[in-house]
């Protein structure tokens, strides 16, 4: 029989399908338009052995705490992505609380921290409706952390405890306990926008209160260390939320200037999570706004609740895109109150 070579990475044909050791899922390579920085044939595509449609009816977003005058809340509501309308009463945290981190496996969804400082981590069942649950706890008191996660790891990604911090955190999913120490981010801040593929995590702009920062980080989710640079954001920012299918990640609205209303940002911004390179203009929210949640499953980004600017007031508006285009944001539903600071998550985001 005649040797055949295999064909590399660059040059393997539409169809070809691998085993991604680092994800532990299957890849297949869609030879599809010229991509953007190293992926010049085409991409790797995850097949999906789990579908959220059977076990939620559809991927489902979840909404959690935040801040409605003169208190945090414990309110945990959630919506189904694929469709539109408003927000559903899921349950209660175990705490009152506000800027948490938010992050899912596909049947698990996990609260972490919150402000006043706040060391608990909660979970819930998102295919049940209910109560969340202790889970453990980080390794400090802290808040204004951004959660981010593939099927198996949880990470939490810098935040503040009497100051800006640098650390990353990590969960195992699907087990309980405290978290661990991951490794560091290139810049202590908190509020930065995070999201994932299944291999790995993005971590950008961000708060030092002041200054903002336009720096864009990654890790590797399934190893241990420290973030490195992978671009930069169009303008220094924080306090907004990102979401992510399995290969664009999106950073939309926030601030660059808490204490002047007229610069909360309505931009949405966009990056290829394979690659390396500047973020890249996709298109607008319904509203300037800062302090929401966000959340997405494999093809639609939203964005929840929220402080809206110019002229400062709360708003329970969700808005979402669709990811896989460039557009504006459409108008999806409202929350059941309006409030900021909340923080959200799904069951079919990117890095499942």
């Amino acid at each position: 029989m005649t040797h055949q070579e295999l064909p590399s990475y660059d040059q393997a044909p539409a169809g070809a399908i691998r085993f991604n050791t680092d994800s532990r899922k299957l890849e297949v390579y869609t030879g599809g338009p010229v991509g953007y920085g190293t992926l010049p044939n085409g991409q790797w595509m995850q097949v999906d052995s789990f579908t959220p449609d059977i076990a939620t009816g559809g991927t489902r977003g979840i909404v959690m705490g935040g801040y409605v005058a003169p208190a945090s809340i414990n309110t945990i509501e959630y919506i189904t992505i694929d469709t539109t309308g408003n927000a559903i009463d899921f349950g209660d945290t175990t705490t009152v609380k506000r800027s948490a981190g938010a992050l899912a496996s596909s049947t698990r969804g996990v609260f972490a921290g919150g402000s006043p400082g706040q060391n608990v981590i909660d979970y819930i069942t998102i295919s049940i409706t209910g109560n969340a649950i202790d889970f453990g706890d980080l390794h400090a008191a802290y808040s204004s952390t951004a959660g981010s996660a593939t099927e198996t790891r949880g990470l939490t990604n810098g935040g503040y405890a009497s100051g800006n911090i640098n650390v990353i955190n990590y969960i195992t999913i699907a087990s309980t306990g405290d978290s661990n120490d991951f490794g560091d981010l290139t810049e202590a801040k908190d509020t930065p926008f995070a999201f994932t593929s299944s291999t790995r995590g993005i971590i950008g702009g961000g708060t030092q209160d002041p200054p903002f920062l336009n720096g864009i980080d990654f890790v590797t989710v399934s190893t241990l260390g420290n973030a490195a640079s992978f671009g930069d954001l169009s303008a220094a920012k924080g306090i907004g939320g990102g979401c992510s299918n399995s290969t664009r990640g999106l950073f939309g609205g926030g601030t660059t200037n808490p204490g002047a209303a007229g610069d909360r940002s309505n931009t949405i911004e966009y990056i290829t999570i394979a690659t390396l390179g500047n973020a890249i203009d996709f298109g607008d929210l319904t509203q300037a706004r800062q302090n929401f949640g966000s959340g997405s499953s494999k093809t639609r980004g939203f964005w929840a609740g929220g402080l809206n600017g110019p002229s400062p007031a709360d708003t329970n508006i969700i808005d979402y895109v669709q990811i896989p285009s460039l557009g504006n944001a459409i108008d999806f539903g409202d929350l059941n109150t309006s409030r900021r600071q909340t923080c959200a998550t799904s069951n079919g985001h990117g890095g499942l």
